[in-house]
């Protein structure tokens, strides 16, 4: 038998009430038990125990992307080698692992490749749930305006990730290209960006029918659709078709809002990827159009958040995470700091841990594992943290004080 007991001050199991004097015991890559560490079954001598300050839920990271880029321009897409950006992202996902995130879904990136070398143990990394490609229209935001169509279609074919598509038949082979790569999830642009130059954040992409047609498509494979959203017209035009979630939500009002709700819909916030880029501006390659639309957008998006915290709208944590390298604007290993983000959006430090943890399930749909919450039968993804997180919504944004992390059941972190 293989296990582990974990034995903590304080368990906060994701979703309900937290107990104190707590334990957890891990069994053959499930949760065997959970419980007051007085009720607990007798394991001496068979499973070896460690203690911890605040036991929780691996947490999830619902938006990020494994590129192997070092600056904050999707023109490097172009011209960084595949083999570079692969051998970068393997990197990249085991500091998510060490900062206690066990799950991550990768929306555009070369993910589905790197999740296959971590299931089959070559490299340390969290569960990747990843999408593929990131789907838009032609001159949309997965399009590279300063290069031929012809550059960015050879780019695809040649295992890129950024991939346009136009009409019902263009639309349904793109999800089907996804499926062939084992992708766990769709990820679609629904308006315009950021970080491509031409394309408008408030203009809708992709027609009502092509959005359908891509849901229904991948609905019937049980894979749900991410979009990406910052204007209201493709928030509300990405509900009317059915995905899943939307990511950012920059201009999202009380209407989009209350339509989330009424959807079921779950929005993914990326406070951090505004926050950070703002932060660093222009000095890790950011382009001159890309700052202006950040700088025009980061208020805006702050707002729309603290709108859907109190609208009760299902929040999920994401990053927007994409660029390799400590002193990059949007590295990986920083994922925690979008709990600080959401607790100042009006979120309790609990609800905040719900978001990165119970939530991001919800996310993957059907492809989702038994995960993200403290309870007897679902998968063993654990952490051990130093402190109380909510007390200090903060602890969890250093990843040293991230102590144990067991994914699966297996130790992959602990002291020393």
């Amino acid at each position: 038998m293989t296990g582990h007991r974990i034995e903590a001050r304080q368990l906060v199991p994701g979703r309900g009430e937290v107990l104190h004097d707590a334990c957890v015991i891990l069994s053959e890559g499930r949760i065997d038990w959970v419980g007051p560490r007085a009720s607990a079954p007798d394991t001496s001598g068979r499973l070896p125990t460690h203690r911890v300050d605040t036991v929780l839920p691996g947490l999830w990271d619902c938006h990020v992307h494994l590129t192997g880029l070092t600056r904050t321009s999707l023109d490097d897409v172009m011209r960084v080698p595949v083999p570079v950006a692969a051998a970068r992202s393997v990197i990249d996902a085991a500091r998510a692992l060490d900062a206690g995130f066990t799950s991550v879904r990768e929306v555009g990136g070369y993910g589905v490749h790197v999740a296959r070398v971590i299931d089959e143990g070559t490299a340390r990394g969290p569960h990747i749930y990843a999408a593929g490609d990131l789907i838009s229209q032609t001159g949309g935001h997965a399009d590279l305006h300063t290069y031929s169509t012809g550059c960015v279609t050879d780019l695809a074919e040649r295992a890129g990730w950024l991939r346009t598509c136009d009409g019902e038949a263009e639309c349904l082979r793109a999800v089907r290209l996804q499926l062939r790569r084992n992708a766990k999830v769709v990820k679609i642009c629904a308006s315009g960006g950021v970080l491509t130059e031409y394309d408008d954040p408030m203009h809708q992409q992709f027609t009502d029918h092509e959005l359908r047609v891509i849901v229904e498509e991948a609905a019937r494979a049980e894979r749900v659709v991410a979009a990406h959203c910052h204007g209201k017209a493709g928030i509300m035009a990405a509900l009317r078709a059915g995905v899943r979630t939307i990511e950012h939500g920059t201009y999202l009002d009380e209407e989009a809002a209350d339509a989330m709700k009424a959807a079921g819909a779950v929005l993914v916030t990326t406070r951090f990827v505004k926050v950070r880029m703002l932060e660093h501006g222009q000095r890790t390659g950011l382009p001159d159009y890309a700052y202006q639309k950040l700088v025009a957008t980061g208020d805006i998006h702050k707002r729309a958040i603290e709108l859907a915290v109190r609208r009760g709208v299902t929040i999920a944590l994401g990053t927007d995470s994409i660029t390799c390298g400590a002193d990059t604007a949007l590295p990986w290993g920083l994922h925690g700091l979008e709990l600080v983000l959401l607790v100042e959006a009006g979120m309790t430090p609990l609800a905040a841990i719900e978001a990165a943890t119970a939530n991001g399930p919800l996310t993957v749909g059907p492809q989702a594992r038994k995960a993200g919450q403290l309870l007897a039968g679902w998968d063993a993804d654990v952490i051990g943290v130093r402190a109380d997180p909510l007390a200090d919504i903060a602890v969890l944004s250093d990843p040293a004080n991230v102590t144990h992390v067991w994914k699966s059941g297996a130790l992959e972190k602990s002291p020393g």
